[in-house]
């Protein structure tokens, strides 16, 4: 069995010079993932669920992933195992078709839920530290649990489909159900006319001081104050309006980390290589078009690539200054 090592110098043909002792955070587990998130509702403005309720079809579509709210709980029947649930929140822009050549923008939220298992080990310790707290009771942090920290990485989802429906097709409050809208329509119940506001599947009430409430079937049931502060106007929840569902692609990586004590390998001290440009330099005193003629031709905006993605590039490419490294034409 080799020996252990410890910090300290050690011999090595590579350079390295020694070992050293560092604090950062180790991922004990990660995953990743392509959730293909169908049909989810799309809660509009209110003037964008007036254009909704007049549209006669919906194209284009951009989501904008606005944030995820993650939370950690150990998993009950496994050890060293936390659930991870994830709650993201999407700004969904559109545009509606109103007949004839009238179109117009209409935004709105989605919400989706997403859950995961982790391996995250264990750890009992109370960890503190001294490290300043501003507005803090003391200057000292508080103690905290030792619980792995859930890190959520995720890209802008790609909008794969939109339609309109009725909110029947989502037992709604006895809205008529139009032809070849659902598969199936259920039973409609007794007529119930407009929603009431605060009522079951009425508009949205406000129940908690910074958040709107809303209830129904597999509805909202709350919205962060900064999620509300997103959009330029009050969101709409009606059970009985017309709804825009949007068919979303999300590509995501979760991971569990801890704060780990590690042994690692130490080549050198990092200096930086580079010498900093600054507004006195001589270098950036060119003239703006010598430098905008240094710029290769952008040809890959203007015609499709010739290659197929993961083959090799074709001979000639390379950075914006054909090899050269001025600090003004680059923008390093």
């Amino acid at each position: 069995m080799s020996e252990r090592v410890v910090p300290g110098p050690v011999q090595d043909s590579c350079g390295i010079r020694e070992a050293v002792c560092i604090h950062t955070k180790k991922i004990y587990d990660s995953c990743r993932d392509k959730d293909c998130i169908e049909d989810l509702r799309v809660y509009p403005t209110r003037g964008s669920q007036a254009v909704i309720d007049r549209a006669l079809s919906v194209r284009g579509g951009r989501a904008e992933l606005l944030r995820a709210y993650i939370d950690v709980e150990p998993a009950a029947y496994n050890r060293g195992f936390f659930s991870v649930d994830i709650r993201y929140y999407y700004r969904i822009t559109a545009e509606a078709f109103l007949g004839g050549a009238r179109t117009a923008d209409i935004s709105g939220l989605a919400v989706f839920d997403k859950r995961v298992i982790l391996f995250g080990s264990e750890g009992n310790a109370k960890v503190f530290s001294s490290r300043y707290q501003p507005d803090g009771p003391d200057a000292q942090l508080g103690r905290r649990s030792n619980l792995p920290e859930a890190v959520v990485e995720a890209v802008d989802p790609i909008v794969l489909s939109l339609r309109l429906c009725e909110g029947c097709d989502f037992g709604g409050c006895g809205c008529p159900c139009p032809p070849g809208c659902a598969p199936v329509c259920p039973p409609p119940p007794p007529p119930c006319g407009p929603c009431a506001p605060g009522t079951p599947g009425g508009p949205g009430t406000s129940g908690t001081p910074g958040a709107s409430m809303v209830y129904g079937e597999n509805e909202l049931t709350e919205i962060p104050t900064g999620i509300d502060a997103l959009f330029d106007s009050e969101l709409c929840f009606d059970a009985c309006a017309r709804r825009l569902c949007v068919t979303l692609g999300q590509f995501s990586i979760v991971r569990l980390e801890r704060d780990s004590q590690l042994l690692i390998p130490m080549y050198d001290y990092c200096m930086p290589t580079r010498e900093c440009s600054g507004g006195g330099d001589d270098c950036c005193d060119e003239d703006p078009c010598e430098i905008f003629r240094q710029i290769r031709f952008p040809v890959g905006e203007f015609f499709p690539p010739s290659a197929l993605p993961g083959m090799e590039e074709e001979p000639g490419g390379g950075n914006c200054c054909g090899g050269g490294n001025n600090c003004c034409s680059c923008g390093c």
